[in-house]
């Protein structure tokens, strides 16, 4: 017990720096997103409204039209209070999540598997703790992070409350709809997860029926909300632009299929596009379980991956598949819950047309964990005690050159092979306008590589209240939304067609007419020019 607690704590400590060490500047700069929940916790900290003024937003924050569950902003007040607005203190909400994640990780184990499983549990939260999957997704303020805490937490307290704790359901209920009201996917995985879980316990759900009634009656209440805003366009807004079925390429190749079948009716039948997109589905969800996903190449997306380590190890494909089989094989405790999170955490993914996505998969981990942990146990337990200490040490070997690697790379390499993912360069003209703007009467700023506004209003640290009040906002048809202008800043996608002698211009190097006068270049780490600063 005593060791278990100090392993426990060392791998805490390793998680937290693995987290939080130059948190600021890697990832080298702030997504639009990023800078989007950074902007808007220091919005509402200060009169309770959003950016665009919605008072006490519950169901939506309003961001560029994306209209994102809220949760994330409201966890990062108080950072951004006490850090001041910030990339750490945008970024820390993620990161302490991450690092609790890991805790949670070490007693889930132990409620699934047993308290004499001590080694396990400790052994997934150390896997946790050193994933590049884990590490990378919690060093951005991505909401899914803090999503996957909330499931991983709502999961764990329903399993304990059913072991005559019943007063933790309610805890459970409020974990649940937390990771609703933080990210998109938890919207159809807690769901799915608690109506298996209800379906496995229903016995002991009926013994304790008042306190699962009441528990259901104020998870109904807190969600009223959310279920409110389900029913609006504005909540169909992302999904229609993402997923599968809005593809028509998928209708176009079937009609061609039964035309080239001479409109038979079994051909009718075989390329139905609803068999169409039922297979389209399929893909898209395997495509999630790939070994050049997990284990080689990781995400396409940089954000998600440093491009040559997979999302897990590659170490650990033996171990993860010897601990499936162990985990069917032997099947301890309450070992189900494992695999259903796999397979249901990988359902939103499968809508989307942009697969595989490390981000909206989040949900599954640390099942993958628990896994590789279970085989890497087994296969300990089975060297000769006169070798074991040789065996261990060879694995220790590898899984910390594996290690070393994606440290290395992540730490030294990834910045400056990727900064331009992460729109680098938007702080330093931001910095630059806020010394030389005043003297121009207008500053022109493209919008070529997307969503210059809110780093303005982020590094320029702008009174809400007063961008409420002078912004001119455009909202499309669709619901998508453009702020033009405030103060004396403007933002368009047409940065060439204006011509202004007096004002200052901020565009990308192929934008720039050939008569303008450069005055700065802001360049990607890797040496590229990505803005430029002129007058005509």
């Amino acid at each position: 017990m005593h060791k278990s607690r100090f392993y426990l704590v060392a791998i805490v400590i390793v998680a937290a720096l693995l987290r939080f060490v130059y948190l600021d500047v890697i990832p080298p700069s702030l997504t639009w997103d990023e800078a989007a929940w950074g902007y808007n916790a220091f919005s509402l900290g200060v009169d309770v409204k959003d950016e665009f003024g919605k008072n006490f937003p519950l169901d939506f924050i309003e961001s560029f039209g994306d209209f994102k569950p809220p949760m994330y902003a409201y966890l990062g007040i108080l950072p951004v209070k006490i850090f001041g607005l910030n990339e750490f203190s945008t970024r820390f909400p993620s990161a302490l999540f991450g690092v609790l994640s890991v805790i949670t990780t070490y007693f889930f184990v132990l409620e699934i598997f047993g308290k004499q499983r001590r080694g396990l549990a400790l052994l997934s939260a150390f896997l946790l703790a050193i994933s590049p999957w884990h590490i990378m997704l919690s060093r951005a303020a991505f909401e899914a992070n803090i999503a996957q805490f909330f499931i991983l937490l709502g999961i764990f307290l329903f399993l304990k409350s059913m072991r005559n704790k019943p007063y933790l359901l309610m805890g459970s209920v409020l974990s649940f709809v937390a990771s609703m009201y933080t990210f998109n996917s938890a919207r159809i995985v807690v769901p799915l997860v608690v109506i298996v879980m209800g379906l496995f316990f229903s016995r002991k759900i009926l013994q304790q029926w008042k306190t699962t009634a009441i528990a259901l009656i104020v998870g109904f209440i807190v969600c009223l909300p959310l279920f409110l805003f389900l029913n609006t366009p504005q909540a169909k807004l992302r999904f229609n632009e993402v997923n599968i079925f809005s593809d028509s390429g998928v209708i176009i190749r079937a009609n061609h299929q039964i035309e080239n079948d001479n409109y038979t009716p079994i051909s009718k039948i075989i390329h139905n596009r609803r068999l169409a997109y039922a297979v389209e589905y399929m893909r898209h969800y395997v495509d999630n379980l790939t070994p050049q996903f997990l284990f080689i190449r990781g995400d396409g997306n940089p954000k998600f991956s440093i491009q040559d380590v997979g999302q897990l190890y590659i170490w650990e494909i033996p171990f993860l598949i010897a601990g499936v089989l162990i985990l069917f094989r032997k099947r301890v405790g309450i070992w189900w819950i494992v695999p259903v999170m796999i397979l249901i955490g990988i359902i939103p993914a499968g809508f989307a047309r942009e697969t595989p996505h490390a981000l909206r998969i989040e949900n599954t981990l640390p099942a993958f964990q628990i896994l590789t942990a279970l085989g890497l146990l087994s296969f300990i337990s089975i060297i000769p005690k006169n070798k074991k200490q040789i065996g261990i040490g060879l694995v220790s070997i590898v899984v910390l050159l594996n290690f070393v690697y994606f440290a290395h790379n992540y730490l030294t390499h990834y910045a400056r092979e990727f900064s331009g993912e992460w729109q680098y360069g938007y702080k330093e003209s931001v910095e630059y306008v806020k010394a030389q703007g005043s003297g121009y009467s207008d500053v022109y700023v493209t919008e070529a590589l997307g969503r210059p506004y809110i780093y303005y209003l982020f590094y320029m640290k702008y009174d809400p209240v007063l961008f409420r009040s002078e912004a001119q906002i455009y909202r499309e048809a669709l619901g998508f939304v453009h702020v033009n202008k405030f103060s004396n800043i403007h933002f368009t996608s047409k940065i060439k067609d204006v011509v202004d002698v007096g004002a200052l211009y901020i565009s990308t190097p192929s934008e720039k007419p050939e008569s303008a006068h450069i005055l700065q270049e802001f360049r990607l780490l890797n040496g590229d020019v990505a803005l430029v600063a002129y007058t005509l």
